[in-house]
């Protein structure tokens, strides 16, 4: 197996850019990606990224990384969670605000998780990363699903409001990468 290669199975061109420019820093690794119809599951957001992960290889036969996002609201007991990529298609930036109507906190947290399967029949291994904010009216380009209404805890701009190179250093998505980086780089070393 080789880690000088992996394939992200998404359709989303923005998290390959992100992924691929934040998993490059430091260690050799090309990503491409390939886009498969992989059925939406229900369950926590662990249960989704393995059972994700593990049938993205099977259709691959071969090592892939997955990645799922989850927006937690604290008023809501963490949903919409990991559904929130339908949240968002259905009630937009005013819709997801609207949902805390009538609620003290507005706080949130962004939740990502890549599952790394070293190929099929292999167990996806997980790494969270987690990034703890509030809900916000929207401000900023509407670019990249909820990053308008999601402003995380010491900043005054929402994800979206920030430069690339803001968000990529603090966001849910960048945390769960480095987490990821390091056991790439290990796995790395190990075979050589």
């Amino acid at each position: 197996m080789s880690v000088n290669k992996l394939t992200f199975v998404t359709g989303n061109p923005n998290k390959l850019i992100e992924t691929q420019y934040i998993l490059s820093q430091g260690i050799p690794i090309e990503i491409d990606s390939a886009d498969l119809d992989i059925p939406e599951l229900q369950g926590t957001t662990r249960e989704i990224a393995i059972a994700k992960c593990r049938r993205a290889s099977e259709l691959l036969g071969r090592a892939c990384i997955t990645e799922d996002t989850a927006l937690c609201y604290k008023a809501l007991n963490g949903l919409p969670g990991p559904y929130i990529k339908h949240f968002m298609k259905n009630l937009g930036h005013e819709g997801l605000n609207k949902l805390l109507v009538g609620f003290e906190t507005k706080e949130a947290y962004a939740l990502c998780t890549f599952a790394y399967s070293a190929g099929p029949g292999s167990e996806p291994l997980l790494f969270e990363g987690r990034t703890d904010g509030a809900i916000v009216p929207p401000r900023g380009p509407p670019l990249f699903g909820w990053d308008a209404v999601f402003q995380p805890g010491g900043f005054d701009k929402t994800y979206a409001e920030m430069s690339k190179e803001e968000k990529n250093i603090i966001s849910h998505r960048y945390r769960a990468l480095d987490k990821l980086k390091a056991y790439l780089a290990a796995l790395s070393t190990a075979q050589t």
